[in-house]
């Protein structure tokens, strides 16, 4: 069984762990934006689509995360991976931006 104690076991772990608990996090607070409310600037259309990309997106990282901890850190996720889940995450910041600034009706 491969080393765990290697430079970049330990680089992965001090990098991406953090980084999938960060998209954890920001999928999470997104999908309970998109669940709990009627955003007034996306059609229902637009929001449910959107709700189902985070879906989507949550279960992709689930799995990633699954695997980097059943290998002890030792597999890393491809930036083809991470590159999507980070531009859906600052669509959700802009969207939930949105949501603050909007008037209330």
């Amino acid at each position: 069984m491969p080393d765990s104690d290697l430079p970049g076991t330990q680089l992965l772990k001090t990098v991406l762990e953090p980084l999938l608990d960060d998209f954890q996090f920001w999928f999470t607070r997104s999908r309970d934006l998109l669940e709990t409310k009627q955003l007034s600037f996306m059609s229902n259309q637009e929001q449910s689509d959107l709700l189902s990309r985070v879906k989507q997106a949550q279960e992709e990282l689930n799995t990633a995360k699954m695997l980097f901890n059943a290998t002890d850190g030792q597999v890393g996720i491809d930036m083809a991976t991470l590159m999507p889940w980070h531009q859906l995450v600052t669509e959700c910041w802009n969207v939930a931006m949105r949501f603050r600034q909007a008037p209330e009706i």
